[in-house]
């Protein structure tokens, strides 16, 4: 009889315990990352129906002295094949014999797209001394206009489906970033591969959309062009910051680098660029196509 009230009242317990859950499986890093090129390519499409202000600052330092700095503020509009950036306006000093000379205006010969065109290189007095601001001015242009839609220069962070072919990432665990529950992935080149970058980033749990990537060089510069012009780059890399926006695309809204020049044995110096989209705004474009057997039974406009 024991036995018997022993059995029923193990059977009662077991029928009011709820059922265990099998414990979820944690996504691995190439299911992470192949949620994040969908994205990331979906995303690159959707950000052509944004406009945006890109406010940008960049230095050139020699030791602690500033030779030359540049703040613009541009107007990024979505174009066929990538943006078109509006320079609305720029505030330059460039150093010229131990004194500062402002300038508002690109350098006339710059050719960096249709606001800079504008531009009237005005009499500075710097006669041939124009390398420190055509300098700054190249590299703000190549690291911020080119052709995507994003304000950041093409190829430099491997996330999209096409960049990705050419890294190896590995899954280092989750954490908190930018008050989002993520992952953190680490990646470098596979061999025999043209990949750049090596980095770290930062990868939204819930959206699979990035929240901070950065990167660093994976290779130094090649032996025989550093022999013959003399140019390296250490400490070449980025960090960018991404958030998502009116409409839930996730969009760049930081990006900056800072790194060494040398050039030519005789030129030293220290970049450092500091970009900033925001004033994000959808445009809304309605069309709608006719096929051309219905356009021709569209009766006359009345007058």
């Amino acid at each position: 009889m024991l036995r018997l009230l022993a059995a029923v009242a193990l059977a009662v317990c077991s029928a009011t315990l709820p059922a265990q859950q099998p414990s979820p499986v944690s996504p691995d890093a190439a299911d992470i990352m192949a949620r994040v090129a969908a994205n990331q390519d979906r995303s690159e499409a959707e950000r052509a129906h944004y406009t945006y202000i890109q406010h940008a600052h960049v230095t050139s330092r020699s030791g602690k002295t500033i030779r030359c700095e540049e703040t613009t503020d541009s107007r990024v509009t979505p174009s066929p094949t990538g943006s078109a950036q509006q320079l609305l306006k720029l505030d330059g000093r460039v150093l010229v014999k131990h004194k500062y000379v402002a300038y508002k205006q690109p350098m006339k010969h710059s050719g960096h797209g249709p606001g800079d065109q504008q531009g009237v290189d005005a009499d500075l007095g710097l006669g041939d001394n124009n390398f420190d601001r055509e300098l700054a001015e190249d590299l703000r242009h190549g690291l911020t206009q080119s052709k995507t839609r994003d304000g950041i220069g093409k190829g430099l962070f491997p996330l999209t489906s096409i960049a990705q072919a050419d890294y190896s990432f590995r899954l280092i665990g989750r954490e908190r970033m930018n008050g989002r529950d993520v992952f953190h992935l680490t990646f470098v080149p596979k061999e025999g591969t043209d990949g750049s970058w090596k980095g770290d980033a930062y990868i939204d749990a819930g959206a699979y959309q990035p929240v901070v990537v950065r990167t660093a060089m994976a290779h130094n510069i090649p032996f025989a062009v550093r022999t013959l012009l003399g140019t390296s780059l250490p400490g070449l890399g980025f960090t960018v910051i991404y958030a998502p926006q009116p409409g839930g695309i996730w969009f760049p809204v930081s990006f900056g680098t800072e790194f060494k020049l040398h050039i030519f044995f005789f030129f030293n110096c220290q970049i450092t660029l500091a970009a900033e989209n925001r004033d994000f705004e959808q445009t809304h474009v309605n069309s709608k196509v006719i096929p051309a057997q219905s356009a021709n039974s569209m009766p006359a406009p009345q007058p």
